[in-house]
């Protein structure tokens, strides 16, 4: 890169500082719309960072080992800038961007599995139901060591959820570590198409309950949870499972929570611009106001499915039990950046009624309880250990026994059970707690007033 070049690219850049500085202090004159923000930089600042990172480019054109391109250099640079802010925000390349909006807008080929970055390790959040990442064993808390052959260390998500998609029917290995495995975990499965149906309803034996289970936020979930509520014509509470709810449309949660919670703030989404700052208030037609209900969470409860079970929780129209949630509590938008490509930032935060955030925290149960059995015998005092243990002992059998396990899993999906019985609450016992929850209601509720 000759010197004119780089101040030429240098000068152009400038100018483009210079007049959105601006067109910033116009809009930020004084008014009811003015944004708070931290000193902002001098433009002698802006000139020396903008010196500095024309010299490294100077620099890499003309020493690094292989030749690059200036195009090259900067979507590497875009790259590298928005990888280090987050998690979530990224540079969408055509080929990432076509593939964004394939996911956005129409089918694909991939495993049903949703991905988050968790101390710095790819981690699943949860597995589709019904999916081949379902169907193969993979868990909610797994830890992706590779894709294939390729090394999930310093990956973006977008990268890992590209790699992981692909044709239906074509193959795909992942390498895994679980916390209750001693050894990596080497899973094979096929790509498939990933249709799910999102709202499952069941009666719950011997009570006017209703068991609503919802695997993920798409555009159907109201209108699917609506209708499983009036089918029962003197129900006297729900339990509303949103484990392994990796979330989804945003204006599903909060229609769902609107069918429940009759005023006040659902949640509010603020960020550094005044004009993402955005409330959501319940509509005071909620159907439901005072029906019980007991959400069940668990760490592979993510986004959408917090943002629910937070509301709930908060309003005091829910006991939530089960174990923390994921803690995904951020809002990225997409900016288009030229006719092929597209940036993706993290431009808000979510807030739940009380105030508090969602981002890396989750929801913490009002009651924890571990997954597994329901003890039998309830007199004895050593039972948590062997229970513990005959569940350690379980997962062993099924990782040994898979690909049986899967078929059985299949079978049982295709002849689905019309209600929720004794067998099925005593090989859950967060469900049973949850059932337990609604018997006992009015006394919670009553001393939740108390303390109050």
């Amino acid at each position: 890169m000759n010197k004119f070049f780089a101040a030429g690219v240098l000068s152009s850049v400038l100018s483009v500082f210079l007049v959105s500085n601006a067109l910033q202090a116009k809009e930020n004159t004084p008014s009811h719309h003015s944004i708070k923000r931290n000193a902002k930089p001098t433009t002698q600042e802006r000139l020396n960072a903008l010196k500095k990172f024309s010299s490294v480019v100077e620099q890499i054109e003309h020493y690094y080992v292989d030749e690059v391109s200036i195009n090259d250099i900067v979507d590497k640079a875009i790259d590298g800038l928005l990888t280090n802010l987050d998690a979530h925000s990224s540079y969408l390349t055509p080929k990432k961007f076509r593939d964004f909006r394939a996911q956005t807008e129409g089918e694909f080929g991939g495993l049903g599995i949703t991905v988050g970055i968790r101390d710095g390790a790819l981690t699943v959040i949860a597995p589709l139901d019904d999916t081949p990442a379902y169907k193969a064993g993979i868990k909610a808390g797994d830890v992706i060591l590779k894709i294939n052959s390729e090394s999930t260390l310093n990956m973006t998500i977008d990268n890992a959820v590209n790699l992981m998609r692909g044709k239906p029917k074509t193959p795909i290995e992942l390498t895994i570590v679980r916390k209750s495995e001693s050894k990596p975990l080497v899973i094979k499965m096929l790509r498939d198409i990933i249709k799910i149906k999102s709202v499952h309803a069941k009666k719950i034996e011997g009570t006017n309950y209703l068991y609503v289970r919802v695997n993920s936020f798409d555009r159907n979930v109201v209108k699917g949870v609506l209708t499983e509520l009036k089918k029962v014509p003197k129900l006297e509470g729900i339990v509303l499972d949103l484990r392994s709810n990796p979330g989804g449309l945003l204006n599903q949660a909060i229609d769902l929570s609107n069918l429940f919670i009759k005023q006040g703030l659902i949640v509010s989404q603020k960020g550094r611009i005044k004009s993402e700052d955005i409330a959501y208030r319940a509509t005071g037609r909620a159907p439901y106001p005072n029906l019980p209900i007991a959400v069940l969470v668990n760490g592979g409860t993510a986004s959408a499915s917090e943002i629910v079970s937070g509301a709930l929780q908060d309003h005091k129209r829910a006991i939530v039990i089960g174990e923390d949630t994921f803690g995904k509590g951020s809002v990225q938008t997409t900016f288009p950046v030229g006719r092929e490509e597209a940036i993706k930032i993290t431009i808000a935060r979510y807030y739940l009624p009380s105030g508090r955030t969602i981002q890396a925290v989750g929801i913490k149960p009002d009651i924890v309880i571990y997954p597994g059995n329901v003890p039998q015998d309830e007199n004895k005092f050593s039972l948590k250990e062997a229970d513990l243990k005959h569940h350690l002992e379980q997962e062993l059998q099924e990782l040994d026994s898979k690909k049986e396990t899967n078929t059985k899993s299949v079978s049982k999906n295709n002849k689905e059970e019309k209600t929720i019985t004794p067998k099925d609450i005593n090989a859950d016992i967060q469900l049973k707690v949850a059932i337990d929850t609604l018997k006992v209601w009015d006394i919670i509720m009553a001393s939740k007033d108390v303390k109050k």
